[in-house]
């Protein structure tokens, strides 16, 4: 299994509850497909490099994953189609 990194950004407009649901929505997506999450680290609401969507806040979360090859591009087809994420980039890391 490969390891990979993925940061998200969600859009800060989400409650608490819902942005914790989409948290654990995108773990679930992983796990369902073979894969196991090591580690999900929320760091919370920040200031954006610049808008997006006329937005100057998101929440970022990193998570770091391990799967098969095939899962990188699950988990950014949900991206894709998810609309309370704003950005994303899923990054294989090295051994």
């Amino acid at each position: 299994m490969n390891k990979y990194e993925s940061l998200y950004i969600i859009t800060p407009e989400l409650d608490e509850e819902a942005t914790k649901a989409v948290v654990e929505k995108f773990a679930d997506i992983v796990k369902k497909n073979g894969g196991e999450v090591e580690k999900v680290d929320e760091w919370g609401k920040r200031r954006l490099a610049y808008p997006i969507d006329y937005k100057t806040e998101g929440y970022y979360v990193l998570m770091l994953f391990a799967g098969e090859s095939a899962l990188p591009s699950e988990l950014e087809r949900n991206f894709k189609n998810d609309e309370s994420i704003m950005r994303y980039v899923v990054i294989r890391k090295d051994a």
